[in-house]
């Protein structure tokens, strides 16, 4: 399993978003992904992450790489997600 790549769902371990739910939308780097939640949706801010706050779960939905928040928020719909992803985490 390719931890980190576009569209894995994974889970904010650090910050004040601990627990949440988001999905990568753009790897940046070695070191930094850009998530969302989208923040209607699981309360995760559009941003730059260390790939070390957040922790890759087994779920992926299909996301374009650089989506918008409208086109996730669309997609996890289209996926039947939206309550999965609204609900807290435990952080591994």
């Amino acid at each position: 399993m390719p931890a980190i790549e576009v569209g894995r769902v994974c889970v904010k371990v650090a910050g004040r978003e601990t627990g949440r739910k988001c999905i990568i939308v753009d790897v940046m780097d070695k070191s930094f992904v850009l998530v969302t939640g989208p923040k209607k949706v699981s309360g995760v801010k559009r941003r730059r992450v260390n790939i070390n706050h957040v922790a890759p779960t087994e779920e992926t939905i299909q996301v374009k790489r650089g989506a918008s928040d409208e086109e996730v928020t669309q997609m996890i719909d289209a996926a039947g997600k939206m309550e999965e992803m609204a609900a807290i985490a435990k952080p591994m």
